[in-house]
């Protein structure tokens, strides 16, 4: 091999380590990004998960609540009707006085805004949890794409590490914004994009 050759072969071999280097902090910068929404992605599944189980109580709370309701009101309206045929004055007071307190716990079982245990705000709550495990699952939907998209990315950057194809650098780029602009709409507006 000639001194020239030689001189060929070492500016190549100097090129293709620079270009190596920058493929190399091409695929940690989007290693970064995997992370990130892995992270992210794992703290919304979490907190959907959470969610859907704190709604489930609620209603199963709600359910015992209305059947409690309807037992004590069903109770009062067979009371109601042996008022009818009480002959004594005492015990139709006293059979009236626990009607009354019937039809006040029936209310109380409807709506109790001083400890938030009424069927009304249970449910009420309920479909608040059930807003937030949507909201959380929506944007574990966009992190799960953006993390696709970062991996799919570091496979592409690492091909053009052993092809020496540079498209495959430019895709792998592509992929890692629309990773990150996914990312950004799971944190930001997570209902924006219907991806379910």
């Amino acid at each position: 091999m000639g001194a020239h050759e030689s001189m060929e072969h070492a500016e190549h071999a100097e090129h293709a380590s620079g270009s190596n280097k920058t493929i190399a902090l091409l695929i940690s910068v989007i290693a970064l990004f995997l992370a990130f929404s892995e992270t992210l992605g794992k703290g919304a599944q979490t907190e959907a998960l959470a969610k859907n189980v704190e709604a489930s109580n609620l209603w199963a709370f709600f359910q015992a609540k209305s059947i409690r309701r309807t037992t004590v009101q069903t109770v009062a309206e067979h009371a109601r009707l042996s008022l009818g045929v009480t002959q004594d004055e005492a015990a139709k007071a006293a059979l009236q006085k626990q009607i009354d307190d019937w039809q006040k716990t029936a209310q109380r079982y409807r709506s109790e805004p001083e400890t938030g245990e009424g069927s009304e705000q249970l449910a009420e709550r309920a479909k608040h949890a059930e807003h937030d495990r949507d909201l959380a699952m929506a944007r574990y939907h966009h992190y799960e794409v953006a993390s696709a998209a970062f991996q799919i990315g570091i496979v592409l950057a690492s091909a053009t590490i052993i092809t020496g194809m540079i498209a495959l650098a430019w895709i792998s780029g592509l992929l890692a914004v629309g990773g990150l602009a996914f990312t950004a709409i799971g944190l930001f507006a997570p209902h924006a994009v219907h991806l379910m």
